[in-house]
């Protein structure tokens, strides 16, 4: 019996993609795709969701690469720019699920305590949630399963009666392997197929 849903946010509810904001600033897709997959790669963006400043990414990857200098600044400096908006049929799914009283509704998500308070303010549905843990707050970060455990003793959630959702597969599989049950995203319309299934929906 699920009694907990706990949300991922980017790539579930809310769009975010760097490319954004590079695509305007590399006209050779070649050298785009070499500063992601070389520069200010996922590995790096990844340092700063588990608790890394801003200002220590930044200083640290100019001094490797400064000749990129100004693209890499642009990373955080344009991040807002990043965000591409709610995905619609994930946030009419949250508010169905936070409008069922039987159902704690929750969010962990990896992202950095710097930029966060950016989605608070313009995302009116992060309000809604019992809770949120974001991994630059905490240092911790998916897929460790000590930020999964973390996040059941912060709310005192009985993990086999949760079910989380992320669309990353590596997250997916780690939350699975440590006991909390989870699915993968790939749409709002598979989602709601899946909820539908497990009798939440």
């Amino acid at each position: 019996m699920i009694n907990t849903i706990i949300f991922d946010l980017g790539g579930v509810l809310i769009d975010w993609s760097p490319d954004y904001v590079f695509k305007t600033i590399f006209d050779d897709e070649k050298e785009k795709q070499y500063f992601f997959d070389n520069v200010c790669t996922p590995h790096w963006n990844e340092l700063q969701d588990g608790g890394r400043s801003i200002a220590e990414a930044n200083e640290t990857l100019i001094k490797q690469f400064p000749q990129y200098k100004e693209q890499i600044l642009a990373f955080y400096g344009r991040w807002a720019e990043m965000l591409g908006g709610p995905i619609e049929g994930t946030v009419e799914i949250l508010k169905e699920l936070v409008a069922n009283k039987n159902l704690r509704v929750l969010a962990l998500t990896n992202w950095s305590a710097e930029t966060f308070p950016i989605a608070l303010e313009r995302y009116d549905f992060l309000h809604t949630f019992e809770g949120i843990l974001v991994s630059g707050v905490e240092k911790l970060k998916k897929p460790d399963p000590v930020f999964y455990q973390l996040m059941l003793d912060r709310y005192n959630i009985e993990g086999a009666s949760a079910l989380f959702i992320d669309d990353n597969q590596r997250n997916v599989d780690a939350a699975n392997e440590f006991g909390l049950p989870a699915v993968l995203f790939e749409s709002p319309e598979k989602l709601r197929v899946d909820l539908s299934g497990l009798g939440v929906l």
